[in-house]
């Protein structure tokens, strides 16, 4: 198995979580040395994940939301380490890890670290690394403006509440998308580029992602003349949705173009969306919903 020996990296707010606590304790007793360090302001993630591959840590945790985990899968890679990550899901969304069937339970999630660990892709935009899915449209706003107070009382619900309240606002983005033998142009409600399946709190936008295949899923929703529908159809996951597989995919939209990338924001007018084929090691459940060889 190797040395037992792990960082984890953990959000600040989860600091006093007392599930947190019981489950490194067990992973302790369990002959694991279990180093906790937490995050305070931007850029703690990749601080702390230099200095546990500096002092030799074989595995690293990440705990907190999709932001969190992102950041260490991103300073992770960016080492180019051979240190192994564990998922230790504790937002509100939990995209990636709900999609890969991950445990949302503290103590089942860190027990991954007795798994195998698997090779993982990531998706590349400019010099940012993630995880999960790069959002745009209606979705990506969605889930830029629905409040943290509303998600500790709401949960995952949350989304949908804020989506339904802001409805008024609903506008079709007009885009251009090319890559390896695929053109698309036209207006639409919600795109996703997906490594995983969901994003927004459960919003399947590529339900056939694999985070192992060396591509990107792309799931376009155009924008039709009846917008309750299309809400809808976006909120349950449905709709007639475009959709294509490919290694890189370039985005252009005059009026410019707001992407949330795994909680990140980014706006342009012009971007270039890739994959990084088997940049991470990741410790998965076993048949893992996410990898083309989940055995």
């Amino acid at each position: 198995m190797g040395e037992r020996k792990a960082m984890l990296v953990l959000h600040g707010k989860q600091a006093l979580n007392e599930q947190v606590r019981e489950a490194v304790g067990a992973m302790r007793e369990r002959g694991w040395t279990l180093d906790v360090r937490l995050t305070w302001e931007g850029g703690d993630a990749q601080r702390l994940v230099s200095e546990a591959l500096q002092a030799g840590y074989s595995h690293i945790v990440a705990g907190g939301g999709d932001g969190t985990l992102r950041d260490v899968a991103e300073a992770m890679a960016q080492a180019s380490s051979h240190a192994s990550l564990v998922l230790l899901p504790l937002g509100t969304a939990n995209d990636f890890a709900k999609a890969a069937g991950i445990p949302l339970e503290p103590a089942e999630a860190l027990a991954l670290l007795e798994q195998p660990a698997h090779s993982i892709d990531l998706g590349r935009v400019g010099d940012q690394l993630f995880l999960n899915m790069a959002t745009a449209g209606f979705g990506s706003q969605v889930t830029a403006n629905t409040s943290e107070d509303l998600k500790k009382v709401l949960g995952a619900a949350a989304y949908l509440f804020t989506g339904l309240s802001r409805f008024s606002e609903l506008q079709a983005a007009s885009v251009e998308l090319h890559g390896p033998d695929f053109q698309w142009q036209g207006d639409l409600l919600a795109l996703g580029i997906g490594n995983g399946r969901q994003a927004g709190g459960g919003h399947v936008l590529c339900p056939d992602a694999l985070a192992d295949d060396g591509l990107l899923d792309i799931g376009i929703l155009p924008a039709p003349q009846e917008m309750v529908g299309a809400l809808r159809d976006l909120l349950a996951g449905e709709g007639l949705f475009v959709r294509a597989r490919l290694p890189w995919v370039e985005i252009k939209s005059s009026q410019g173009l707001d992407i949330n990338l795994d909680g990140e924001p980014l706006q342009a007018d012009s971007l270039r969306f890739e994959v990084l084929p088997s940049a991470l090691r990741v410790h998965l459940p076993a048949g893992s919903p996410v990898l083309s060889r989940p055995d």
